[in-house]
Formats: structure tokens, C-alpha cells, sequence
């Protein structure tokens, strides 16, 4: 990135500042659907760009949720691939209670949305939507109310936030797979092993890596898995030792450009006033997403580290007090829920604002309330 000053970037790698960027993006995406240009909203989502002749001709929501997430994804999966072999995932006694409490944060929530939509009108499709933790917002809010709390608080998290998004990245594409065209992703294979070799051996020129990067996406994107998977199989072909220095360099792409404009692009719904929001909430739909961040979430992430914890001692610099705060914070789910209800209903369509008002407002309450509870913990290590 060397046209962006070097202010510029270090800024863009902060959480607070990525995270601050994807709510002001979902921010201004809420005022414009609902204001009296909203119209012009929906015009620029739907948007169409790219060749035609390449089955590439795609709205600028789509490029999205399907081009910028990989960037996204791909970061993701750097940092996980770090995590897996020099971070706290290489020691498994640590990294078990995390990697156990990021399964139970899935479990609960996902259960919770499940039995609210058994009744008439619910729809069980979206059953994974409360299950995602967004790293950069979850992080951003950490940084902001709990700056003097242990370093092995935020390391739980982030350890919990990356394996939830290997989760993720797994449901994604075993459950919301269609059609899969078994040739594409055959073929997609070998520019993906070109990129692995070229990594392997130390490469870094992007004039030949971003290229086959593009085409393993294209292939990815064409065999009906969806295009974000494409950025986690790349990040994990790459070394260790590169990893860092990768991620240091994109990030800022991701938090700067790809999270925002997501947000910017996904996060538009209008609400149609009160009436129309009270109609949003009273879905079973959005209340199992809702229940699920604020309510399962929690649940998922404390019951599994205290059960698991009966057998395998907490790090000594973890208090239960502060982890009752870190798994309300553990429900603030953004970006890969948006991208999952997608997913689910189809981008546009009535359910998916519906889960769009229900992400918003349960990754909120889920914020709030972690604020709540972790801010006196702050000021308690403060003094």
C-alpha cells in the first residue's frame, strides 16, 4: 500500500479505529436506506459490474459480501494460521478452554434461535446467524472500555473470536453450499497450489500472487462455495514467518476498505418507522437472533469455560468476574452474521432486513451491556 501514509495505515491497523469504520459504515448505510434518497441506496447495491462473459457480472452488494469479505477472510485466516502455530493455539492445555468456550458460544445460540423458530412462522434457515463473533467490533469495544484489563483477557478473545470464524467459515460452506460445481473447485486447486508453492518459497511479488489470489477466487466464487472460503485456503497456504508480515500489510485494506464498505453495502434497511420496526422485531426470526447474541451467546461461551474448567485449570490472570463481561461481548456479532443472513434469505428480500435490524440491535445490546460490565473492572486494574 504504497500510495497511503504511514500514519494512515497504523491508524486503519488499531481496533479501534477498524471497528469505529464499521459502524460508522452501517451507520450512514441505516440513514441512507431510510432517508428521502433511499431509493438511490438501493440503486447503487444493485448496481451491476464486472464481465459478463466470465459469470462475473455481479451487483456491487454481491462484490461485497463476496469480493471485499475475502479480503477479510483472508486476514482472518492469517491470523489464525498464526494463532494455530505460534500463538495460543499452539499449546493445547491453553488454548482448550477458548477453543471449547468459542464451540459452546455456537452451540447455545444457535439452539436458542432454533427452538424460538419451531413455531409457525419461524424459519430455521437462519439458525447459524447468532453464532458468528465479529473480531474487529468485539476487539474495538474491548479496546475502548477495558484498556487496563489483563492481557489474557484479550487474548481469550481473540483466540475465541478466530476459532468462532473458523466455525463460521466451515457452516458457510458445508450449509449454505448450493449447486456445487465439482470442476470449478477441482480447477481452483491449481492456482492455489501455485500460490502455495510461490509463498512457500518465499515470493512476495504481488504481480504474480494477486493474480492467481483472483483466479482461485473466481473458481471458488464459480463452483457455488461461497467466494469468502477462497481467502481462508489462501491465507493458510502461507508460512508462518510471512504471515505476520502479510497481515501487517492488508490489514488496513480490510478494516480501512473491505469491513466498511460491507457494512456500508449490507447493513441498509428500511425500517419504515416505528410501525415497521415493531413488525422487524416481532419475527421469529429477528427474535432468535436477538435472544441468540444477547442471551445464548453468554451462555454458550460462560457454561462451556465453566465446565471445562473443572478439569483443566483457568489462566491464573483470568477472573470470573471479567469473563462474565468478555462473554456478553462475545454476542456482538456483525459482519459474518450480516453476511449469513444473507446467505440464508437472499440479499433484498423482507426476512433479510428483518435480520438486518436484529443484528444491529442484538450486536448493541450485546456492546452495551459488556461496556456495562466491563468498565468497572477497568477502573478496578486502574487503581
Amino acid at each position: 500500500m504504497p500510495t497511503v501514509p504511514a500514519a494512515v495505515r497504523e491508524a486503519l491497523r488499531t481496533e479501534t479505529v477498524g471497528g469505529g469504520l464499521l459502524v460508522a459504515g452501517a451507520l450512514v448505510a441505516l440513514l441512507w436506506a431510510n432517508s428521502p434518497w433511499a431509493d438511490s441506496y438501493t440503486a447503487v447495491r444493485e448496481l451491476r459490474v464486472g464481465p459478463s462473459a466470465l459469470h462475473l457480472d455481479l451487483t456491487l452488494g454481491t462484490w461485497a459480501a463476496d469480493g471485499l469479505l475475502a479480503i477479510f477472510f483472508f486476514v482472518a485466516g492469517l491470523e489464525l494460521k498464526r494463532e494455530l502455530v505460534a500463538g495460543e493455539l499452539r499449546d493445547p492445555r491453553r488454548a482448550v478452554v477458548p477453543v471449547a468456550a468459542a464451540c459452546g458460544g455456537v452451540l447455545v445460540p444457535a439452539g436458542l434461535y432454533a427452538l424460538v423458530n419451531l413455531r409457525d412462522g419461524g424459519q430455521l434457515a437462519g439458525w447459524a446467524i447468532p453464532t458468528a463473533t465479529d473480531i474487529a467490533f468485539a476487539l474495538a469495544v474491548l479496546a475502548l472500555v477495558g484498556p487496563r484489563l489483563p492481557t489474557a483477557l484479550r487474548a481469550f478473545l481473540l483466540t475465541l473470536a478466530v476459532v468462532d470464524d473458523l466455525i463460521a467459515i466451515t457452516i458457510i460452506a458445508v450449509a449454505y453450499t448450493q449447486d456445487l460445481d465439482l470442476r470449478a473447485l477441482l480447477l481452483a486447486v491449481l492456482p492455489l497450489a501455485a500460490f502455495a508453492v510461490l509463498v512457500q518459497r518465499g515470493v512476495r511479488a504481488w504481480w504474480l500472487l494477486l493474480p492467481l489470489a483472483c483466479v482461485t477466487w473466481a473458481l471458488v466464487h464459480a463452483s457455488g462455495v461461497h467466494a469468502t472460503v477462497a481467502g481462508v485456503l489462501l491465507a493458510f497456504t502461507v508460512p508462518v514467518g510471512l504471515a505476520e508480515r502479510y497481515e501487517h500489510r492488508i490489514r488496513p485494506l480490510s478494516a480501512g476498505v473491505a469491513v466498511p464498505v460491507f457494512a456500508l453495502l449490507s447493513a441498509g434497511v428500511a425500517l419504515g418507522g416505528l410501525r415497521g420496526l415493531e413488525r422487524a422485531v416481532s419475527d421469529p426470526v429477528a427474535l432468535g437472533i436477538v435472544l441468540g447474541l444477547v442471551v445464548g451467546k453468554p451462555l454458550g461461551v460462560l457454561g462451556t469455560t465453566w465446565l471445562v474448567s473443572r478439569f483443566i485449570p483457568l489462566d491464573s490472570d483470568l477472573a470470573w468476574r471479567d469473563l462474565v463481561g468478555l462473554a456478553a461481548l462475545s454476542g456482538v456479532g456483525f459482519t459474518v452474521s450480516l453476511l449469513i443472513g444473507e446467505l440464508a434469505f437472499g440479499a433484498g428480500s423482507e426476512r433479510d432486513g428483518h435480520v438486518k435490524v436484529a443484528v444491529l440491535l442484538g450486536s448493541l445490546l450485546a456492546a452495551g451491556l459488556a461496556a456495562l460490565l466491563l468498565r468497572p473492572r477497568n477502573r478496578a486494574y486502574s487503581g
